[in-house]
């Protein structure tokens, strides 16, 4: 049975994940497609969707507008494994601030209990990489681009820390949710994507 795995299509790095995620689906050698999705009756029809990193205060209410967010939500409490990227990220949370303003205003999907602090490294020309390991999900060593990043600094008892930089989480997970400060999409190695595929396939089948 093929898998219908979609990469949401508002704003952010929409073609560099449809693309890590193809490479991830040859590499494992299963029958699976994946496309952009911006509407709910395209969000419906998913197996597995990846949130990708832009500006989450746009996504979030270009999504609010569009209807499918509603889905979204409804589809990820019934189990379909998402991949939130950065803003994605951002989006699963129920609680998130700005190092520089606070508080801010913006539609949550309320799916992970974390507090999560948005350009928590600083703004665009602070960007960097550096090694991490995801040593839980079998990933020693991961070449993390972080943009802009949030990250996390406190999680509720069923969110599973992932991974942490400079004692900062920078990925989580709760089921079938996996949410990432850094882009995995922005470098050659495909094995967190490869990852959330077999979620995907553990989930469909």
């Amino acid at each position: 049975m093929s898998l219908n795995v979609g990469v949401l299509s508002i704003q952010g790095d929409v073609h560099e994940n449809i693309m890590s995620a193809k490479t991830a689906i040859d590499e494992l050698g299963i029958d699976c497609k994946v496309s952009a999705v911006r509407t709910s009756e395209e969000i419906s029809q998913l197996d597995g969707l990846i949130i990708p990193g832009g500006e989450s205060t746009t996504i979030g209410q270009l999504s609010l507008v569009n209807g499918s967010l509603k889905v979204l939500k409804e589809k990820i409490e019934n189990g379909m494994p998402v991949l939130g990227i950065c803003a994605g990220m951002i989006m699963l949370s129920n609680n998130a601030s700005d190092r520089v303003v606070g508080k801010i205003d913006q539609p949550l999907l309320n799916i992970l209990d974390i507090k999560l602090e948005r350009n928590s490294f600083g703004r665009q020309k602070e960007s960097f990489e550096s090694d991490i390991s995801l040593d839980s999900i079998n990933i020693k060593k991961f070449n993390a681009v972080f943009i802009r990043a949030p990250s996390v600094s406190d999680v509720g008892s069923d969110v599973e820390i992932l991974s942490k930089f400079n004692d900062r989480i920078v990925a989580v997970k709760k089921g079938n949710v996996i949410g990432t400060a850094f882009h995995p999409e922005l470098t050659e190695d495909v094995s967190l994507h490869k990852y959330f595929i077999n979620l995907v396939n553990s989930f469909k089948n």
